[in-house]
C-alpha cells in the first residue's frame, strides 16, 4: 500500500489491525511488510509513494464485522487513531459496508457480515 507518511501509516496499521512489524524498523527505511501480531494471516505491505490517492480505488481492504454493533464499534476506534470516514459517492440503497480512509486516504470498508442474513 502507498503512502506519504511511512511512520504515520505504519503506526495506523499497526493499531488498527493488530500487526507487528516483520523486521524492526530503520531510520532509513520507507517499506515494511507487516504481520499479525499472533497466528497466521495476510501480510500487509507499506512503502512510500508520490502515486495520488485513487478516488475509487480498484484495489483496497475490507475488514470484517460480525454486525451492525461491531461495525459502527469498529468505525469509531479506526477514526480515534486517525482514520475517517470517506465522502463516497457510490453507495448502493442499504449498503453492507462504510468506506473509510488510513492517515494517508487510501480508502478501505469496513464490513457488516450479519447484513441481509
Amino acid at each position: 500500500m502507498g503512502v506519504d507518511d511511512f511512520r504515520r501509516a505504519v503506526a495506523f496499521w499497526t493499531a488498527a489491525l493488530d500487526y507487528v512489524p516483520k523486521r524492526p524498523i530503520t531510520e532509513d527505511d520507507d517499506y515494511i511488510i507487516l504481520i499479525p501480531r499472533t497466528g497466521q494471516g495476510t501480510h500487509l505491505a507499506l512503502d512510500t509513494s508520490e502515486s495520488p490517492v485513487q478516488e475509487h480505488p480498484r484495489v483496497h481492504l475490507d475488514l470484517y464485522a460480525t454486525d451492525a454493533s461491531d461495525q459502527q464499534d469498529q468505525i469509531e476506534r479506526l477514526i480515534s487513531i486517525g482514520g475517517s470516514r470517506a465522502d463516497w459517492d457510490l453507495y448502493p440503497d442499504d449498503p453492507d459496508f462504510v468506506v473509510m480512509e488510513d492517515t494517508e486516504g487510501n480508502r478501505f470498508c469496513i464490513i457488516d457480515t450479519s447484513h441481509g442474513g
